[in-house]
């Protein structure tokens, strides 16, 4: 295993695989605080060269964390397929790349590569493409997944519903819901972050849109975004949750400081399956994004961006029905500005993509950055163009209770406009039925009309 080059007359010697790959990355603020970024552009040149050399097989042998102390690289290798490995083991990571942006390789060609490597290896591809190559071997992947309805088909663009309110005001909350699913935002799922965590609030939200979506006979999916184990006694006494949502992250530590792990996200699931408001059979909802396990002191000296594939590797074993990356929400100390946190979002959802995920997408900031709403955009249209699932929806783009801009319900109409293409089917077919859309997928007069609930 080769882990020196020379450009230029000069030699560049790295010491491991892991510093290989935090050099190779783009430049990210995280990886400036921890202290293991590239010393400059040449540096940065030499370590792609030398991580393009490695073989799938040296970095799915030599995890970025030891399988023997971190439960994430244990199951990242679990949910690997070994005859697919064994038949993908032998290329270079610069090899592998090329193969996944061939012509020749259609998505089910990638989606039976993906079997074959942890999220390392994707993390390594990705550090050796550019913006272009992120956002063309993305698209060439989809992925449906089914939990009350489906979603992802080829063609469609779904949105997440998320009128939170700073209060937990069930009334409120169902106000913005309204706006939202006449703007088309709704189909992936109405998704709440209550501001308390427990049993008498997400009851109180759930239970009061699940009135309404009964009501209006609204084809998506109810989560209330509580820690998962008031998610799981909350489903267990009744309330009609379709899925169970849980931040998750690249490293055993940093799962351990959100509370969560492998054994209680398969409890989760088995009780969304005997108790939800669901079919499935896809029923974990996961977040994600760089720098959550930098920002609490649990990256066991890795790079941030190799750190959310290894989180992709996790979540694929649970075959979840979403996927949501907000890279950008911590703040500048792991995303610093608008080009950093862009070209974080293309790597994620191509990383994602890759690891076979149904992969959604919030590029978004916090108010003490120096990222813009332009930036946003800019990163919102590109992932689009990557082929991304789905996006958030909040109402003006400025989430409240959560402090933080995001993707709004107008945004959402012309992003679809863009990208030519429709809801999810299921909502489709019931938002031509509300006379919110025209059959071919045109908004009409009552786009924004919230008053049509009333």
């Amino acid at each position: 295993m080769k882990l020196r080059t020379t450009l230029n007359g000069v030699s560049y010697s790295f010491k491991d695989i892991n510093d290989v790959l935090a050099k190779a990355n783009e430049p990210k603020s995280a990886d400036r605080l921890q202290g293991i970024a590239a010393a400059d552009e040449t540096e940065r040149v030499a370590a792609k060269v030398v991580l393009s050399e490695l073989t799938v097989g040296d970095i799915v042998e030599h995890p970025a964390v030891p399988a023997e102390k971190d439960e994430v690289t244990r199951t990242e290798l679990d949910g690997m397929n070994q005859r697919t490995y064994e038949a993908l083991k032998n290329l270079t990571i610069g090899e592998f790349r090329n193969l996944v942006l061939s012509d020749k390789t259609d998505c089910a060609k990638i989606q039976w590569m993906t079997r074959g490597i942890i999220g390392e290896v994707a993390a390594a591809t990705a550090k050796i493409m550019s913006a272009m190559d992120l956002v063309y071997g993305g698209s060439k992947i989809y992925k449906i997944t089914k939990c009350r309805t489906e979603i992802g088909q080829p063609g469609t663009l779904s949105y997440r519903c998320q009128t939170n309110s700073p209060t937990d005001d069930p009334e409120e909350i169902l106000m913005g819901v309204m706006e939202g699913l006449t703007y088309g935002c709704g189909d992936a799922c109405i998704g709440i972050n209550p501001v308390e965590d427990n049993f008498e609030s997400t009851k109180r939200i759930a239970d009061r849109l699940y009135d309404f979506m009964n009501e209006w006979k609204v084809p998506s999916q109810l989560i209330v975004l509580s820690h998962i184990t008031t998610q799981m006694d909350a489903i267990k006494r009744g309330v009609p949750l379709s899925m169970v949502f849980q931040s998750i992250a690249g490293t055993q530590k940093a799962n351990d400081d959100f509370g969560t792990n492998r054994e209680m996200l398969i409890e989760g699931y088995h009780i969304a399956e005997d108790y939800g408001w669901t079919t499935g059979p896809n029923l974990n909802y996961f977040e994600t994004g760089q720098g959550s396990e930098v920002s609490i002191d649990a990256d066991e000296g890795v790079d941030e961006m190799t750190l959310e594939g290894r989180t992709y590797g996790f979540a694929r074993f649970f075959k979840p029905f979403m996927v949501n990356n907000v890279s950008g929400f911590i703040g500048p100390e792991t995303i610093y500005d608008g080009k950093e946190m862009i070209r974080a979002n293309l790597e994620d959802c191509f990383m994602g993509k890759l690891m076979g995920l149904p992969m959604g997408m919030a590029p978004c900031f916090t108010n003490h950055t120096p990222i813009t709403i332009d930036d946003q955009q800019m990163g919102t249209m590109l992932t689009t163009m990557e082929g991304a699932g789905y996006f958030m929806g909040v109402p003006q783009g400025d989430d409240v209770m959560l402090a933080y801009q995001d993707t709004s319900f107008q945004d959402d109409i012309a992003l679809r406009a863009l990208s030519h293409k429709t809801p999810a089917p299921a909502f489709m077919k019931w938002m031509i039925g509300m006379g919110l859309l025209t059959e071919d997928g045109k908004p009409t007069e009552l786009c924004g009309d919230a008053s049509i609930f009333l």
